[in-house]
This record gives C-alpha cells, sequence and structure tokens, in this order.
C-alpha cells in the first residue's frame, strides 16, 4: 500500500525519535497527528502496523532499563502508556498502567511521593472491566486491598478520609462482582468445552451404537433359527 508523502514522513520521523528513545511530547505529538489522518484506508494498515512496532519496541525498551531506577522506568512506561493509547491499543494501555502503579506501591516504601491513591486503583479497575479484561481487574482489587492507604498525608482532611472509604467500598464490591464474573465465565468455558468433546466423540458413539444394534439383530436371527431348526426337528413335526 502507497502512502501519502506527508503521512510516510511522519512515520519515519515517529520511528526514528523511537528509536533515538526520544519519548517527550514532541514525539506523542507527531504520533498524533499521524493517528489524524484523514485518509481512512491507508490509516486502518498504519494503526495495526504502529501497535506492532510499539509492542515490539516496549519489549526492547524494558530489557534496556532493566538495572534503571524505578523513576526512569515510570518515565519511559509514562511514554509508552500514552502512545498506546493515541495508536488505540487498550490491551497495552491498560497492562502499562497496571505496571506503573505495582512499581509505584513497591517504591514508595521508601519514597512517599509515589505512593498509590485508592482512588488510582479504582479508575484503573474500571476501565479494566469496561474493556472485558475481568480477571486482570480482581487481581488489581486484591492489590488496591491488600495495603490501603488513606494517601493524604499523617493528618488526613475529614473529606479525603470519607472519599478513601467511599473508593475502598466500591473496589470490594467490584472485586466481588469480578470474582462471580470470573467464575461464570469459568463455568461457560468448561460446558463449552463438554459439548465440543460430545461432538468430537458423536461420530464414534454413532459407530458403537451402530455395532451394537446390529449384533443384536444377530442375535435374534440365530435365536430364531435354532428355534426354527428345533420346531423341524420334533417329533410333531415328523
Amino acid at each position: 500500500m502507497s502512502l501519502p508523502a506527508t503521512l510516510a514522513r511522519q512515520i519515519s520521523l515517529f520511528c526514528s525519535r523511537v528509536h533515538d528513545r526520544s519519548f517527550d511530547d514532541v514525539t506523542v505529538r507527531i504520533l498524533e497527528s499521524i493517528m489524524a489522518s484523514n485518509d481512512v484506508e491507508s490509516l486502518l494498515g498504519v494503526g495495526s502496523a504502529l501497535k506492532q512496532f510499539m509492542r515490539d519496541e516496549s519489549i526492547l525498551i524494558f530489557r534496556e532499563i532493566a538495572e534503571e531506577s524505578v523513576e526512569i522506568k515510570l518515565l519511559f512506561t509514562d511514554f509508552l502508556i500514552r502512545a498506546f493509547a493515541v495508536i488505540g491499543d487498550v490491551e497495552s494501555c491498560l497492562a502499562l498502567r497496571y505496571e506503573a502503579l505495582v512499581m509505584r506501591e513497591q517504591k514508595a516504601i521508601d519514597d512517599p511521593g509515589l505512593q498509590v491513591a485508592c482512588k488510582e486503583w479504582l479508575t484503573l479497575i474500571e476501565h479494566l472491566l469496561e474493556n472485558g479484561f475481568h480477571s486482570v481487574a480482581h487481581q488489581a482489587c486484591e492489590r488496591a486491598l491488600t495495603f490501603p492507604k488513606v494517601n493524604v498525608g499523617h493528618h488526613p482532611k475529614i473529606d479525603d478520609f470519607f472519599n478513601y472509604m467511599e473508593a475502598v467500598k466500591k473496589i470490594k464490591a467490584l472485586k466481588d462482582a469480578t470474582l462471580s464474573t470470573i467464575s461464570s465465565q469459568s463455568v461457560q468455558a468448561q460446558a463449552a468445552a463438554y459439548l465440543k468433546q460430545k461432538v468430537a466423540q458423536k461420530p464414534s458413539q454413532t459407530s458403537s451404537q451402530n455395532s451394537g444394534c446390529s449384533m443384536f439383530r444377530d442375535g435374534i436371527k440365530k435365536h430364531n433359527s435354532r428355534r426354527l431348526l428345533h420346531y423341524y426337528q420334533s417329533p410333531l413335526h415328523k
């Protein structure tokens, strides 16, 4: 597929900046410009290609920064979240948002400024559920409730405290709801697998049943033959 010259240049520039690890607002704006193209036919293929490109690059990026500080990892993760959001890769975007909160939660022991508010977990959980990621949402609920914190300092205001308690209440309700959904999906999956297995077995079972019917009919024939032979050999018949 031939792309318009302007669009091709923008894509080339964006990929070049990602390769150079220029993770700033300029790179994001270039991506936004690409995705705002009026060439719908070209954009369908471009979006798919950029999605795969960014997924591949994200793997390389996390390998490169494996030994870096949490702050550096969070900066890179934030850029990737924004990029995936612009491209429309909801799955990758939500997965990285989850990982970012986990990283902050782990680092908050040493740096209270990175502490994750209950409201942040709640927002992510709601977005996960909206997009059908119930298992991850359930994990997020458990994380949010493991070490719940008010996140408003040592002397929280009464309004902040009540907002926190309301968020915890909602997360607990969502946790129960996701568990119910997951269980329901598991039952449905097992039922579907059972039906699929029964359909696969049906030909052999039919063959077995046919074989059984045939043996039954043969048995009747043999029984009748013996009775007929006995009849002709009896003294009365003679």
